[in-house]
Parts: structure tokens; C-alpha cells; sequence
């Protein structure tokens, strides 16, 4: 028994179709709502703190949580789960120190809406090449992130419907960009609510059934003990190397320009504080469960003589091996909502990058609302087009392609961030050196370096950017205005906290 005889059914067709179409409309409900680039690229800054937790979380946890995650347990077992340990620590830190300070100054010590946006503003970069700077990188490692969504979205409509790779990449690539091209951030955060419930939902049922049918959770771990004893340790399988380079995925929060902007639109600073809670709660859950499942399927795999030739593909298997076509196509929507949510926000994000940071910025400051409106919802095309060329190779590694653009945020954007916010002595060249260092640390090492050390790219990345910020910034004095704006925002964070 195996995915390969799992048939093609009108149930599962029928649930894909109608999600699809739910996504979709809500693009198109959001289409004529957007009067402002305010609008589009960060509605207004009204979004409550539920709608800001989840789609935080949903915009994060892309194809990797029910793939990606899942199928690193199945190899490796509990050993692997250093990695959901480290985001859980990585997201609380960035949700209660990062959100409010970011909040305030990109509100009330200047407009900014987007990342590079704030990194100008923060150091009075008059030349623009902070947002140059920030804007490539945002370009270079969205593109490589985006492909890890379009990858598994393909995985997934090629292992349900039974269709060829290319076909499966290019309908899931449709779906995605269209609601995306539409609605804008508003669309995108009110489809990250539904698809967070829905993935946290997925990944609750999926390993209760499992355990019903291993005969609980005691009997599971008999049989993960003598199939694969190394599964139930820690420590073994792993060096301190490895253990380390996993918790360190948690130090990526800190520059996804995707999540660091749902601290921007957030409502209030006051709302924060419930945000967190909210988000925290469902990433610890949605995280348990996705290493819950991969673990159980070392046991169910063998118990059941199951085929399963990708390990990413486990939660395919178990939904449509468990339970009816109507509830496997639920089910297997959470993959899809997975995939949307995140590379909806990263195309959103791109787009803006191009558009916003590029086009009216520097070349064009006269441009017109709608005229850069026009121009983002061609940008989300072009760089769909590349994430699509980069997809094209079926045997890509959706963790592999996450891990690598999420340490090249987290050197660049993630080192810069956090000094940008806590040390007022910080200046620009300091930004600009600890950006490109981080960058060309994360690239270099990963090409040329990681056989030899192991370690995770993310560390020495962030090192080294953490390194050149202090140094330059040491050497040079502090532009005029940029400590006054630090200590405004200081002084307005005092006043909400009252």
C-alpha cells in the first residue's frame, strides 16, 4: 500500500477547487479596497492582534511545517527536533522585544512601509544605499524562498492528482500569484487567518489518528524502538555541531522582512502583548504536531507496509491513508494554505521592494498611487517568474531551499535589526557593512565552506555582520537627528507602556 495507489477522487478535486476559489475571491474583495500604497502594502496599519498573530505564523511556517519538518523526523527522529525548539525561542524573543520598538518607529518617527523603507529613515541615509542594499537582498533570497513554496506546492498536486511536476508547478504557481496580484496585504493577512486554523488543525488530527491506529502513544514508541532505536534519542545521529546549527534557526526571526512586517501593521503597541501570546500558542502546537507526525510515521511506515519514497511527502500519505476523500481533501488543503501563506507574503513583500523601494524612491518620486500600484502587481509576476524557473528541478529539498534563504535574512537583515533598535550608537556605515557582510558570509560559506565546518550558515553570518556593525559604526560619528529619533522612540515606548 503507498501513494501510488492512492486514486485520484471528485472529493479531493471538489475541496482543492472550492478552497481555491475561497482564496481567490477574497483577492478580489480586497481588489477595489486598496485606495493607498498605505493600503496595499500594509492596510493601513489596521490589523488587530488575532489576524497579526496568525498570519504572522501562517506567513512564516510555509510548505516546510507539513513537509519539509515532518519528513526531518521520519529520517532523523527526535534529534531533528532541536529546529522547532529554536524557532519556538526565536519567535517568542522577536514577538516581545523586536514588535513594539519597530511598531513605533516606523509610525510615529516615520512613515515607513516598508523594511528598506525603515532602514533609510533609521540612519538618514540620504544616498539610498541602505535601500538599495536591503532592497537586492530582499530580492535575491525572496526569490530562492518563494521557489521552496512553489516546489511544494508542486510536490503536493502531483502526489494528490497524479499529475506530472511541470504541470503540478505551473497550476500551483497560478493560484498563488492570483490573490496575491489582487487583494494586496489585507487579502493576504484575512487568508493567512483561515489557513493558520486550518494548518494548526491538520497537524492536530493527522498524529491523533495516527495514535488511534498505532494503538497510542506507548505502543508507537515500542515500535519506533525496534525499527529504529537512534529515532528516540536526542543526542544520537547529531553532534553538538548539528544541535547548535538547529537552535540557531531561531535567530533568523529577527530579518524575514514577512514577519517583521506584521509588527509594522499591527494596530497598536498595546496589542502586542495578547498578539503574542496568541501566535506563540499556535506555533508551539503546529510545531509539536508536525514533529509528532514525522515521528509516528517511523512506526506507522513499517506497521502498515507503507510505500513512501519522499519523506516530505508523510502528511500526503497519512491524510489520504486515514481518512475519507472529503476529509483527506481538508486535510491536504492545509498543505496548500501553508504554501499560499507564505509565498503570498513574500511576493507581497517583493513586490513592494520593487515598486515602492526601487521605482518611486529613486526613479520615479512623482509616481502615482495607482501608477505603483500597477507597477507592484507586475512586480509579483516577474519575480514568480524566476522563483518558477528556480522550482523546475522536481528532487529540490523544500527544508534545504528554506534553511539557506532563511539564514541569509537572518545575517543580513536580523544582525542590523536588532542593533538598529537597541544601540543608538549604531550608525550607517555600520548598516551597510554588517548588511553586505552578512550576505556575502551566508553565500560564500554555504557555497564553499559548510562541507568542511557544518555549521549552520546563519552563525557565521551573524557573526560576522554582528561584528563589522560594531566596528564600523566605532569608527565614524552618528549622523545629525539619528539619536534624537532613537530617543523619541524610546520616550513613546515609555508613554504606551503607562
Amino acid at each position: 500500500m503507498g501513494l501510488e495507489t492512492v486514486t485520484l477522487s471528485f472529493p479531493i478535486v471538489t475541496t482543492f477547487v472550492i478552497y481555491s476559489l475561497i482564496m481567490l475571491y477574497i483577492g478580489f474583495y480586497f481588489y477595489r479596497r486598496n485606495e493607498t500604497t498605505e493600503d496595499y502594502f500594509l492596510g493601513n496599519r489596521t490589523m488587530g492582534p488575532f489576524i497579526s498573530a496568525l498570519s504572522a505564523g501562517a506567513s512564516d511556517m510555509s510548505g516546510w511545517l507539513l513537509m519539509g519538518l515532518p519528513g526531518a523526523l521520519y529520517i532523523g527522529g527526535l534529534a531533528q527536533s532541536y529546529i522547532a525548539i529554536g524557532l519556538s525561542i526565536g519567535a517568542l524573543i522577536n514577538w516581545s522585544f523586536i514588535a513594539k520598538r519597530l511598531r513605533v518607529y516606523t509610525s510615529v518617527i516615520a512613515n515607513s512601509i516598508t523594511i528598506p523603507d525603515y532602514f533609510e529613515t533609521r540612519f538618514s541615509d540620504d544616498k539610498h544605499i541602505l535601500r538599495l542594499l536591503s532592497a537586492f537582498v530582499i530580492l535575491i533570497f525572496f526569490t530562492i524562498y518563494i521557489s521552496s513554496g512553489l516546489v511544494s506546492g508542486a510536490k503536493l498536486f502531483e502526489a494528490t492528482f497524479g499529475i506530472k511536476y511541470s504541470y503540478a508547478l505551473i497550476v500551483g504557481t497560478i493560484i498563488i500569484v492570483a490573490y496575491t496580484f489582487f487583494g494586496g496585504y489585507k487579502a493576504v493577512c484575512w487568508t493567512d487567518l483561515i489557513q493558520g486554523l486550518l494548518m494548526m488543525g491538520a497537524l492536530v488530527v493527522v498524529p491523533c489518528v495516527m495514535l488511534y491506529h498505532l494503538g497510542g502513544f506507548s505502543e508507537a514508541v515500542s515500535l519506533v524502538r525496534e525499527i529504529k532505536p537512534e529515532a528516540l534519542s536526542f543526542g544520537t545521529g547529531v553532534s553538538a555541531v548539528g544541535i547548535i546549527s538547529s537552535l540557531a534557526w531561531g535567530l533568523g526571526y529577527f530579518g524575514q522582512p514577512h514577519i517583521l512586517v506584521r509588527f509594522m501593521s499591527i494596530r497598536s503597541t498595546r496589542e502586542i502583548p495578547t498578539a503574542t501570546t496568541i501566535g506563540i500558542s499556535w506555533m508551539v502546537i503546529s510545531l509539536f504536531g508536525a514533529c509528532l507526525m514525522g515521528f509516528l510515521g517511523i512506526a506507522y511506515i513499517v506497521k502498515f507496509d507503507v510505500s513512501l519514497n519522499d519523506p516530505e511527502k508523510i502528511f500526503i500519505v497519512m491524510s489520504q491513508l486515514l481518512f475519507n476523500p472529503w476529509i483527506a481533501g481538508i486535510l491536504l488543503s492545509a498543505i496548500l494554505a501553508a504554501i499560499m501563506s507564505t509565498a503570498s507574503s513574500q511576493l507581497l513583500v517583493s513586490s513592494s521592494t520593487i515598486a515602492e523601494d526601487f521605482y518611486r524612491k529613486i526613479f520615479n518620486k512623482e509616481a502615482s498611487t495607482k501608477l505603483v500600484m500597477i507597477f507592484s502587481r507586475i512586480a509579483v509576476l516577474l519575480v514568480a517568474c524566476v522563483a518558477f524557473f528556480i522550482s523546475t528541478d522536481k528532487n529540490s529539498s523544500v527544508l534545504h531551499i528554506v534553511a539557506y534563504a532563511w539564514a541569509g535574512f537572518g545575517a543580513s537583515f536580523g544582525s542590523v535589526m536588532i542593533f538598529s533598535l537597541f544601540w543608538s550608537r549604531m550608525t550607517r556605515l555600520g548598516a551597510i557593512a554588517g548588511m553586505l557582510t552578512g550576505a556575502v558570509v551566508v553565500v560564500v560559506y554555504k557555497n564553499f565552506a559548510l562541507e568542511y565546518f557544518g555549521v549552520y550558515e546563519i552563525i557565521p553570518g551573524f557573526l560576522c555582520a554582528s561584528i563589522a556593525i560594531v566596528v564600523v559604526s566605532l569608527m565614524g560619528p552618528v549622523r545629525a537627528g539619528t539619536k534624537e529619533a532613537f530617543n523619541t522612540m524610546l520616550k513613546e515606548i515609555d508613554r504606551n507602556s503607562r
